[in-house]
């Protein structure tokens, strides 16, 4: 691995072989590298038994294959991190389980929108202009936006579906301001579920048609609503699913 890593142009000629056999031209017509360096870094590959040679065709050994899929994940998930600190950065994930944890990568194309001084509702404009435009909603709240009950009422009026999960006092909360015919309709046809969480739910998730947004807690206890993680990938919203299905077995 350290070989592989040592060096740039390896890593490149290695990313090419990784998605389909290649001859040197091919390689060099991609990446724009010097035929000459495509030409003995593949020589190297070769002698380490990285790499084997067909007719003129380079291919990535099975093993090798397998370590530089590991390594690529390993490098994505630095740069989750690295890319959204000041997401994670002395917030609490203890609500995320360790397998969501080791899966970070699938939060790669992710993007962290931020309130600013000109925009402070930037968050909450992005995620009120998802439930406007979604029919199926899974969420975890934490807190009750004083617009979110007319959203999800007309969500349910636009026979769309919605599964929460919530606090006991928050849960009566939006009960208590949602009409109540509509309520008891939605309940009873099952396109309202809500699920009351025993304990304290320190952390945000909505998944929408097509897009997931996650919002944590800062340490101190307090919510951190100055920025979430948005991602519209199948990936993320996979995740997403996975955390929402991991704390809703955690209910009462």
């Amino acid at each position: 691995i350290m070989f592989i890593v040592k060096s740039e142009i390896r890593l490149k000629i290695l990313t090419e072989l990784n998605d389909k056999p290649q001859t040197i031209k091919e390689i060099v017509n991609k990446t724009k590298m010097a035929y000459s360096s495509v030409s003995n870094n593949l020589n190297k590959l070769e002698y380490k038994k990285h790499v084997i040679k067909k007719n003129r065709i380079y291919t990535m050994t099975p093993m090798t294959k397998l370590y530089f899929n590991q390594l690529m994940d390993f490098k994505k998930s630095i740069e989750v991190i690295k890319n959204f600190n000041s997401f994670w950065y002395k917030h609490d994930i203890k609500n995320i389980n360790n397998e969501l944890i080791e899966n970070i990568t699938q939060l790669y194309e992710s993007k962290l929108i931020e309130t600013n001084p000109i925009d402070i509702y930037k968050t909450h404009d992005n995620i009120k202009n998802q439930l406007k435009t979604s029919k199926n909603v899974r969420g975890i709240l934490p807190y009750i936006h004083p617009d979110y009950p007319s959203l999800i009422e007309n969500i349910l009026k636009n026979n769309g579906k919605i599964e929460l999960i919530m606090e006991k006092n928050i849960f009566h909360g939006l009960l208590s301001q949602i009409d109540k015919n509509l309520k008891n309709k939605s309940v009873k046809n099952g396109s309202l579920k809500i699920h009351i969480y025993n304990g304290n739910l320190d952390i945000y998730l909505l998944i929408c048609d097509d897009s997931m947004n996650l919002g944590l807690f800062k340490n101190d206890g307090s919510y951190d609503q100055n920025r979430i993680l948005n991602s519209t990938t199948e990936d993320s919203l996979n995740w997403a699913n996975n955390l929402f299905e991991n704390i809703k077995q955690r209910v009462i």
